[in-house]
């Protein structure tokens, strides 16, 4: 027993040794912090001056604030100037996520990099005040952490808040942290409010420093577009191999998100505004959407039934093999104008020729789906989306690859008119989608020569029952008494 009473402190000991020593591998000669701020989607890029006091130093450890992170919906370190991004791995604590990144090289003594954290935070801003007249104009609050935690020593930090107009309304001043300040502690030069320089800031990646110096710092501002958010989105992709055809169909309800309208709509102050050109910045008149290269049947649509206020530009479809930059663009006009707390639920769907979306491989008889995860609606985030992938019926070795890992993902079976068994389908759960999201999935299957023949066969059985029952249906007497003969 006394063996292990005096093991105790001992291994407090070595295991404090040992994070002492995991602490020291780096040192932050600078950290900024830049915020683009928008509407329902704010845009972080953090930047880490990082260098090395220990040798064959390769992983970085970065921190994100617990109300930080439950905001993020995308994270990506990459090196500075490089495309390539690099492997991350989250741990979670009580008061932050620590994220482990994998440098490309191991980093020597004194050798110094700059790794770049890029991450996309969803309804991060609140309209403030909460409502506003269809006249007024529209103001946003943002929040976010005075530190940029990290278990590592930082010689100096900024973090920058940067608004699109240069209408700034309001910011917190920072509290009880003029030990790390120099000349001011919160500075205001046109659209962008800079909090610091701070320096000599110790490790900052524990309670301790959490609970003495951490605080909250809001910013009041205007912003001069409607607030979008995307509530439900649900599109269906079919595959039809007999047609050449691929089907996508998108359900999508969208939602105003700005400060809800204070008393009643006016028509006549809606045409004004229009007349002079001067709506207000919290409401939607129309939108456009880019959407695939050599798309046909487009149809747009909401519950009343068609509406014909759209334009659709379609983009040619360039050769297989090379890069299509080019994209059909869709101006579509809602049945009314959107504004705070409306919400628009419409169906919008097209066809586009199979070999554009699909390849085949000889040598394994395989063939390549690739399906767009979803069509951008420009500056919002989609809180919910399913997204239904449909195959031939008669598809095998189904398989899919997603770019990031979906809430859920389910194979099951869709049934529709002529199938015999049903086709094999793919349900994938998606939240917090963004721009950096619209990303594709690539599903790979095989249709034996057998399933294509199944379609042809239940094509003519369909078409023989028809006649069979016809010609039946002219032999039967259906009168109810006898005939009579006409003198």
């Amino acid at each position: 027993m006394a063996f292990k009473w005096a093991s105790i402190p001992l291994f407090i000991l070595l295991w404090s040794t040992s994070a002492s020593c995991a602490t020291s591998d780096f040192e932050n000669t600078a950290i900024v912090r830049s915020a683009e701020l928008g509407g329902s989607v704010v845009h972080v890029t953090t930047t880490y001056s990082v260098r090395a006091l220990v040798d064959n130093s390769k992983t970085y450890t970065v921190v994100l604030g617990a109300y930080e992170r439950s905001k993020t919906s995308w994270i990506e370190a990459k090196i500075k100037g490089q495309d390539k991004a690099l492997p991350t791995t989250e741990r979670a604590e009580s008061d932050y996520t620590l994220i482990d990144v994998s440098l490309p090289t191991a980093l020597s003594t004194n050798k110094t990099l700059n790794l770049v954290l890029e991450t996309v935070q969803t309804h991060a801003t609140v309209p403030w005040p909460a409502t506003a007249a269809q006249t007024e104009e529209q103001k946003l609050k943002y929040g976010t952490d005075l530190f940029v935690l990290s278990p590592y020593k930082t010689l100096i930090q900024r973090t920058k808040l940067r608004s699109i107009a240069p209408r700034i309304v309001a910011h917190t001043e920072p509290q009880g942290v003029d030990k790390f300040a120099g000349d001011a502690l919160v500075t205001k030069s046109g659209s962008t409010i800079v909090y610091g320089p701070y320096s000599n800031i110790p490790p900052s990646a524990n309670q301790n420093f959490v609970e003495e110096y951490q605080q909250r710092v809001e910013i009041q501002y205007y912003l001069e577009q409607p607030v979008l958010e995307v509530t439900e989105y649900k599109r269906a992709v079919e595959v039809s191999h007999w047609g050449a055809n691929v089907n996508t169909q998108d359900e999508i309800t969208l939602h105003n998100a700005g400060p809800k309208l204070k008393g009643h709509f006016s028509r006549l102050e809606h045409q004004v505004q229009s007349y002079t050109r001067k709506l207000a910045p919290h409401l939607l008149p129309a939108l456009q959407l880019n959407l695939p290269a050599g798309i046909r049947n487009a149809y747009y649509y909401d519950q009343i039934g068609n509406v014909s206020t759209s334009k659709l530009r379609v983009a040619p479809l360039g050769p297989k093999g090379f890069p299509r930059s080019q994209q059909s663009v869709l101006e579509l006009k809602p049945r009314y104008p959107l504004l705070g707390g409306w919400n628009y639920t419409f169906t919008l769907g097209w066809d586009a020729p199979l070999e554009g979306s699909v390849s085949y491989n000889k040598k394994t008889g395989a063939y390549t789906l690739a399906v767009p995860i979803l069509t951008p609606v420009p500056g919002s985030v989609v809180n919910n989306e399913e997204l239904t992938i449909i195959l031939p019926e008669g598809a095998t070795d189904v398989d899919f690859a997603t770019p990031f890992a979906p809430v859920s993902a389910t194979l099951g079976t869709h049934v529709t008119y002529l199938d015999t068994v049903g086709r094999p389908s793919i349900t994938l759960r998606y939240e917090n989608l963004t721009l950096k999201h619209a990303q594709e999935v690539y599903v790979t299957y095989k249709v034996p020569f057998t399933a294509h023949l199944r379609k042809a066969v239940s094509v003519a059985f369909a078409f023989f029952s028809l006649f069979a029952v016809a010609i039946i249906a002219r032999r039967i007497d259906l009168s109810i008494g006898p005939k009579q003969k006409v003198q």
